[in-house]
């Protein structure tokens, strides 16, 4: 009988343990999680903040989840360093704990900039399930009336959109040229932006946080241009990084996030890895980068689920795809959407509240934005994924009926024979 240790408590870490448990069914499984709660959805974060849904609609995996699995759960517990000699993990409340195989799914911590008066109080993050209670609390007994998010990314935005729900004034103060930089071009941002404007929230890029200023409270965030925003709360929403800080004297191999091969094995025997934590095959691009998104975490959590079991299973790379649908706007974005130079063709239509545009490299689709109807995007998505050609219907790409009657007979029939299976 194996001991399986598990890191983490997010996509990665549960696709893990339903893995395992279809085919172990008296192995133990241990999970050390830093968060006191059961799994829970963090996508759905805003909507809690917003009052849109009860806090029990979180728990997307029931709160029984670990019992149902048999799964014993350290709640609270937080990993804080790795001995890969002596196979032992050791964590924040003086525990040690051994493992024959060991997935590291930790995720990310939010990134806080080192501006003076961040120690604060009324400045949060805003990634998980205690920054909405926390939030929600501090809104209350504060009545506060006035937000600042810096950082105008998709986590940003989240947090932006729930505040206005609950009808507070926001300032969005972002570093780059445009909100959601990383994800849209210029366009589609303006889009979102004007509509964001409409809605009355005040959007500042091009510049930073430089201070923040009150008494105990923050009563004032002073950007690097001069600019003095009063506010009653501060959000910093300028991303995450790889939660690898516990790792930092082992000897597993860590750029900007752990380093895996396709089956999720790290560069240490019986030690795994997947979710945001790890730097993934950007198929795209040809390099390994962090792609934190939902499915890649699921999937990856199931590969090292299954080749901890003793499987030969891989994970073939990914690429960047992001959504958010922000004042009544759906976005879509996948691939590679600011092309860095002429090697690429880019075909754009544009008609009252929608915007699409492909971007194609050598006769295949590299990227894709979509602002306004993102209906059929799955088919855009599965041309990028397998890499198709896309010359012979080039031209009928961005028609509104556009669908598998336009692709070659024999990928539609493969389609097809999916779907009845």
């Amino acid at each position: 009988m194996k001991r399986y240790l598990i890191i983490g408590s997010g996509p990665a870490a549960l696709s893990a343990i339903e893995t395992i448990r279809k085919r172990d069914l008296t192995s133990e499984i241990l999970l050390l999680s830093e968060e006191p709660y059961p799994p829970y959805s963090r996508p759905l974060i805003s909507y809690l903040l917003a009052g849109k849904i009860e806090e029990e609609r979180i728990y997307f995996k029931g709160q029984d989840f670990y019992e149902r699995y048999d799964v014993t759960a350290y709640l609270g517990e937080r990993a804080d360093g790795l001995n890969t000699k002596e196979g032992m993990v050791y964590t924040s409340k003086d525990n040690r704990f051994s493992y024959d195989k060991l997935l590291i799914a930790t995720g990310g911590r939010p990134i806080i900039p080192p501006v003076e008066g961040r120690d604060l109080e009324g400045i949060f993050t805003f990634t998980k399930l205690d920054d909405v209670k926390e939030i929600r609390k501090y809104l209350e007994e504060k009545k506060a009336e006035k937000a600042v998010v810096i950082g105008g990314g998709l986590i940003g935005l989240k947090a932006t959109e729930a505040l206005m729900e609950l009808g507070i004034k926001i300032t969005i103060v972002e570093l780059a040229d445009r909100i959601l930089g990383l994800t849209l071009d210029k366009k589609a941002s303006s889009i979102l932006q004007s509509a964001l404007e409409r809605e009355g929230v005040r959007v500042i890029t091009g510049n930073t946080a430089q201070e923040l200023r009150g008494r105990e409270k923050v009563e004032e965030v002073v950007l690097r241009s001069g600019e003095v925003i009063p506010t009653d709360i501060v959000l910093f929403a300028i991303g995450v990084s790889p939660a690898v800080d516990f790792l930092s004297e082992s000897e597993l191999k860590v750029n900007r996030g752990v380093l895996v091969n396709e089956r999720m094995e790290t560069n240490i025997p019986n030690i795994y890895a997947a979710g945001d934590v790890v730097e993934l095959d950007n198929i795209l691009m040809g390099r390994k980068q962090v792609i934190a998104i939902w499915p890649n975490a699921s999937d990856g959590g199931k590969v090292a689920g299954e080749n901890m079991l003793g499987g030969e299973n891989e994970f073939r790379g990914s690429f960047p795809m992001n959504s958010i649908e922000i004042c009544g706007i759906p976005t879509i974005s996948m691939g590679i959407t600011e092309p860095e130079n002429q090697d690429y063709e880019v075909l754009i239509k544009e008609k009252e509240g929608e915007y699409k545009k492909i971007v194609i490299k050598d006769g295949r689709i590299i990227g894709a934005v979509f602002v306004g109807n993102i209906d059929r995007v799955g088919i855009y998505c599965g041309l990028i994924k397998e890499g198709m050609d896309v010359s012979g219907f080039k031209e009928r790409l961005l028609d509104d009926d556009f669908g598998l009657i336009y692709l070659p007979k024999n990928y539609r029939k493969m389609k097809l024979e999916a779907v009845e299976l």
